[in-house]
């Protein structure tokens, strides 16, 4: 099931920018689709290590694209970076300790994680780089 579908308010306008959001979008969906196998206790940590490197890798690209735009907003972006970046780790220590795995609740809580930076600092990130 995806839990996560590429939409176009998601676009920065910046090709290789919305490469790597579909990209993570379909790194969120593996791992959502892993959470619901029955060796998931074994693999899902894997795939929460994949999702924490890409999604690094592309705060990293992210911010230096900023940088070189001179965005105004760069700072309070790279914070919510960090921000995220702390709530994914969050999820996932909440993975490692829960004893019984609610595929749903963690599905909820990484959709709401992805949608809400796309829809607002992302969001505005879209329109500074249109100008």
């Amino acid at each position: 099931m995806r839990l996560l579908v590429w939409k176009p308010e998601y676009s920065v306008g910046i090709a290789a920018v919305d490469d790597e959001h579909r990209s993570l979008i379909e790194a969120i969906n593996r791992l959502h689709d892993a959470l619901d196998a029955p060796d998931c206790r074994q693999t899902v940590p894997a795939f929460f290590d994949e999702l924490l490197r890409e999604i690094s890798a592309h705060f990293t690209e992210e911010e230096k694209l900023m940088r070189e735009m001179n965005y105004r907003r760069h700072q309070e972006h790279t914070e919510d970076h960090e921000h995220l970046l702390g709530e994914l780790r969050d999820i996932m220590d909440a993975f490692e300790n829960a004893e019984e795995i609610d595929s749903v609740e963690l599905g909820i809580r990484l959709e709401h994680w992805f949608t809400r930076h796309f829809t607002t600092h992302d969001a505005d990130f879209h329109q500074a780089a249109k100008n």
